[in-house]
């Protein structure tokens, strides 16, 4: 007695010998509830039901792909394929890049320009004017801009 003090097991009901009309009723409930809320037609909050990036017509209709690429940050620097380059660099290295294309496939070069919207717009318009110049097709793609600081 002195490892059973209060003696519970004594003061317990009997186990059922068979399963009663209530513990049915749980199970139906619970079957109710999972196959309720598993259907599609209840999502939880900020799920969209049959959510689809919107097109746009005649986005596809000429792609191009792109044969160079460079990136533009804000400091005023350049990068090209094999490094970095200045303004006036960077008008050499568009005109060899569009003939030795056109030469070499006898197609129009593409030039796809990266940079963040902290490089001036004026910059973009110098760039792309020189690679209009050297005979390229340009496209312009904006990229994310960096965050330094432990954010969320």
């Amino acid at each position: 007695m002195i490892a059973r003090p209060l003696n519970l097991s004594t003061r317990l009901r009997p186990e059922p010998r068979s399963y009663d009309v209530l513990f049915y009723v749980n199970v139906a409930l619970l079957a109710f509830y999972f196959v309720l809320f598993g259907s599609r037609f209840v999502v939880s909050p900020g799920l969209g039901v049959g959510f689809a990036l919107p097109e746009v017509p005649g986005a596809n209709a000429d792609p191009r792909p792109t044969t160079h690429v460079i990136s533009v940050v804000n400091a005023g620097q350049i990068f090209v394929g094999d490094g970095l380059r200045s303004m006036e660099q960077l008008q050499e290295w568009l005109t060899t890049q569009a003939t030795t294309e056109r030469r070499q496939t006898g197609r129009m070069p593409v030039l796809l320009v990266r940079s963040s919207a902290e490089v001036p717009a004026a910059i973009l318009a110098r760039i792309v004017g020189m690679a209009h110049g050297a005979g390229f097709q340009v496209t312009l793609a904006a990229e994310d801009p960096v965050r330094t600081g432990g954010g969320s």
